[in-house]
């Protein structure tokens, strides 16, 4: 039998918990980046100020160019929780890819999605 470094069940369900708190809010952020994102920014009225069209124009274009960045930021760290889950469920959670070592409670909660210690991560650098 081999002696692996693993969190007790307690611990997994306390951080399933977290994870699928976090994934309830970005989903929901990821909505909102999506609504404003296809918002086309024409609230029914008729543009009065033909001269700064341009400008707004190109406002609108950064502004939708940032809320598509968003959302795919959006989108991967929902899919990185995800797959937290999935390694919560293979009992592989929160053991670090690098040093195989137990990844810190503290920033498990932090960063419930990561799969390298602070130590790791330093080192990567």
């Amino acid at each position: 039998m081999t002696n692996r470094v693993q969190y007790n069940d307690a611990d997994l369900a306390e951080f399933k918990a977290v994870i699928e708190e976090r994934i309830k809010q970005a989903e929901y952020d990821l909505e909102l980046y999506k609504k404003a994102f296809r918002n086309d920014g024409n609230n029914g009225t008729e543009d009065t100020a033909p001269q700064f069209k341009s400008y707004d124009d190109g406002a609108e274009v950064m502004s939708k160019e940032r809320n598509a960045q968003l959302a795919i930021r959006q989108e991967r760290f929902i899919r990185d929780l995800k797959m937290a889950l999935v390694r919560i469920e293979n009992k592989t959670y929160g053991v670090c890819r690098v040093t195989g070592k137990l990844i810190r409670k503290e920033r498990l909660k932090l960063v419930p999605h990561t799969t390298l210690s602070i130590d790791a991560k330093n080192n990567r650098k």
